[in-house]
């Protein structure tokens, strides 16, 4: 099964080439660099929703933090044993 995680954007690298961007995204305070070459429009402090290293659409805070609840459940209730 494959997931797509949102993470904030904290600074975009690369050139001025859309198709090299890239970005240093944290997820819950995980650090990866990322690819922009799908959502060159997108900017410092976006949410984004990234798959295999892309970063496949910009997601609002609302949506984001939502999402993010989400997943946080399902690590607790994976903690306590209730999701095998």
């Amino acid at each position: 099964m494959c997931l797509a995680v949102p993470g904030k954007i904290l600074r975009i690298l690369g050139g001025e080439d859309p198709l090299s961007r890239t970005a240093e995204v944290s997820f819950s305070g995980v650090r990866k660099v990322i690819s922009l070459a799908f959502v060159p429009e997108a900017k410092i402090g976006n949410y984004v929703i990234v798959h295999v290293g892309f970063a496949i659409s910009i997601l609002d805070e609302a949506e984001a933090a939502e999402s993010l609840h989400y997943f946080q459940q399902l690590d607790e209730a994976a903690e306590g044993g209730a999701v095998e």
